[in-house]
């Protein structure tokens, strides 16, 4: 995954030279393979590159058009050559951005909605002093910005805007309450000031004003109906196909995560039929496996095991228990706060289990470097598309009342109130409960969605969507029923891209078959008793995979939940919270210290708490005191500076309410 950054003055101001010089410093880990600048009077860009395939070798950026827009691209262009037969020119060995470039000078802005592929794109007009910042329908390549009276910032990754901006920043409360209801808003940074392109958008930047411009979106009069199973079958296999296919381009061996689950090995599987074709550039598929004999929870091994067997060759396996020594939901805060954000190098985003992840990393990091692997397939998002959570027939009994499918819906109602063993008329009371009473959710999301109590009730009142999974009702005008909730599922998964930031530890593009945006449109447009059979989840996957996949794979019961959110944790972590100190979240309007510092004696006490969102707390303070170290945040006077500790001000407000309220 290349990375560009860009200043524009728009008083023509030069820019210091010192300054792009510590920018490039700053991305030269993320982009190593070669590193080119364009300069002029008041526009300034600057583009490093990591090259995933053959064709990025040959791509000079930034790039300067027929027309004199000036572009950087970050991405892969997946319909290359159905892109090349509409622009009908002939290109000798065209790169992506070429083609792009053609594609922008004959269509202008429309060109962005027939991009498919994961991708983020900057064109700087120099006639039109303007510049365009776009990105991918999907997320999964990030475009962030800072708009000021007199300037405008643009950059792949959010540190350097952050780092070098000459000024501190205020928290983005919205932010911070999508990060204690683990996802946040996709055109959000933690900055007030700062923002993020949103995936399948356009941001038109002018001097003094921005345009966001939503350039696609799914299409809910779009259906596609066969007449026999057999039909839908075939059309899933080739778009799974398609879209492994599409991940396999690239100069170099490829790596696939392998756990256990059916995602991971659909792919891998279908992975080694498109490479028996000859039909991919990449020469060799390799697996990597988690197991932790320790734990069955996390003992992957017997699936995993499977796929190795039918493809005739073991992958890289990793024994988290005994290697990394994490179990997931167990990492030492300790090592969290020590290692987690770094005194010399700025953290731009709370990310919360990045020690974790760096473990689990360092185990493997040496395989990755004496393989050369940059692109590495992940199963992310299988579940969303294929039907792969409890199977439920809301949805499908709704699109059935909708399209006024009465005898239909009779029979589905029946068929599915015996295998729930529920009453017809309360399944159909449930069924029309949802067109006016209950939001559309994620089946991820937790059942409880009350905020902990050491939030401040002003704060929660001020970002209720956000703490509440950004709901969404059920409307007559959004398509069927069970377009809307495909819809809900997939900004789901944009919010987990956009709070994912890239690591230069971590260097290799993570791509997913699963959000090919073909396989997308697909998952919206079936009937829903394709996707969710009664009582059977993963329907249609299933019947379409069998002989491809493993059968013990394909038939496996779901994986049970490996974290409690509600458990008791061990006490060694919670020494880290000081006791003398005021939390930096308190002076934010964000935490209540008192009420949190109650909590931690709860925890410490052995009693259950609500730990994942605790550790949240404490993850932000860490992180909040890690921007103050760098001098980028902006806090107001916090009962630290009037050396008053929160235990002080609960003793004082504990003891003397009436003189507090007099």
């Amino acid at each position: 995954m290349s990375v560009q950054y860009g200043v524009w003055n728009f008083d023509g101001q030069a820019l210091d030279p010192h300054y792009l010089e510590n920018v490039n410093t700053l991305l030269a880990p993320y982009g190593p393979d070669s590193a080119k600048t364009y300069s002029t009077g008041e526009v300034n860009i600057l583009f490093r590159a990591f090259h995933t395939t053959k064709e990025s070798h040959r791509e000079i950026q930034p790039y300067v058009s027929s027309m004199g827009a000036v572009m950087t691209w970050d991405g892969r262009l997946d319909n290359r050559e159905e892109l090349l037969r509409e622009l009908k020119q002939t290109f000798e060995r065209p790169t992506d951005l070429e083609i792009v470039s053609a594609a922008y000078d004959k269509w202008g802005t429309d060109c962005f909605a027939k991009f498919i592929g994961d991708w983020a794109l900057s064109i700087w007009s120099p006639i039109e002093r303007s510049l365009f910042l776009a990105t991918d329908p999907i997320g999964a390549r990030h475009l962030y910005y800072s708009l000021e009276a007199h300037k405008v910032t643009w950059s792949t990754i959010l540190e350097p805007i952050v780092q070098f901006a000459g000024k501190t920043f205020q928290m983005c409360e919205e932010y911070i309450a999508g990060f204690f209801a683990y996802f946040t808003a996709t055109n959000l940074t933690p900055f007030v000031g700062i923002h993020a392109v949103p995936p399948a958008s356009c941001v038109l930047i002018r001097p003094g004003q921005q345009t966001v411009h939503k350039y696609w979106s799914f299409n809910p009069a779009k259906r596609i109906r066969y007449r026999s199973d057999a039909e839908y079958e075939e059309h899933f296999r080739t778009l799974l196909a398609t879209a492994v296919r599409r991940r396999l381009r690239c100069d170099r061996p490829v790596l696939a995560e392998l756990s256990g689950g059916m995602d991971s090995s659909s792919i891998v599987c279908m992975a080694d039929i498109v490479m028996a074709r000859g039909e991919v550039e990449a020469p060799r598929l390799d697996t990597i496996s988690y197991y932790n004999d320790a734990d069955t929870r996390l003992d992957e091994r017997p699936y995993f095991t499977k796929v190795e067997e039918k493809r005739g060759r073991a992958g890289y396996h990793i024994d988290l228990g005994a290697k990394a020594h994490v179990e997931l939901g167990e990492v030492e805060l300790k090592d969290f706060f020590l290692d987690g954000f770094e005194i010399n190098r700025l953290a731009a985003t709370p990310n919360f289990g990045r020690i974790l992840s760096k473990k689990v990393f360092d185990s493997y990091k040496p395989y990755i470097e004496v393989h050369g692997y940059r692109v590495v397939l992940s199963g992310g998002s299988g579940e969303d598309v294929t039907g792969g959570y409890v199977p439920t027939p809301i949805c499908e009994l709704q699109d059935l009342l909708v399209r006024a499918r009465l005898f239909r819906l009779a029979r589905q109602l029946n068929a599915w109130a015996r295998r729930m063993r529920k009453s017809p008329l309360a399944l159909l009371w449930e069924t029309l409960r949802g067109f006016w009473g209950t939001s559309l959710m994620a089946p991820w999301a937790p059942k409880e969605l009350n905020p902990p109590s050491w939030l401040k009730p002003s704060f929660v009142q001020r970002n209720k969507a956000a703490l509440s999974w950004y709901p969404s009702r059920l409307t007559l005008f959004g398509g069927l029923p069970s377009f809307q909730y495909q819809l809900q599922l997939f900004s789901h998964k944009q919010r987990v891209l956009a709070y994912r930031s890239l690591w230069p530890e971590l260097l290799y593009e993570i791509r997913y078959p699963y959000l090919d945006r073909d396989l997308l449109e697909f998952a919206c447009a079936i009937p829903r008793d394709q996707m969710v059979g009664v009582g059977k989840r993963r329907f249609l996957m299933k019947r379409a995979l069998a002989g491809i996949v493993p059968d013990d794979l394909l038939n496996r019961k779901p994986r049970a939940p490996t974290m409690n959110p509600s458990r008791s944790v061990s006490p060694t972590w919670l020494t880290l919270a000081d006791e003398n100190k005021s939390p930096i979240s308190d002076s934010l309007g964000v935490v209540d210290a008192i009420q949190l510092l109650e909590a931690i004696g709860r925890a410490r006490a052995g009693n259950e708490v609500r730990v994942d969102s605790l550790k949240r707390a404490l993850c932000l303070e860490s992180w909040l005191g890690h921007l103050a170290t760098h001098g980028v945040l902006a806090t107001p006077l916090s009962s630290q500076e009037t050396g008053r500790s929160p235990y002080e001000q609960r003793a004082s407000t504990t003891v003397q309410p009436e003189s507090s309220a007099s």
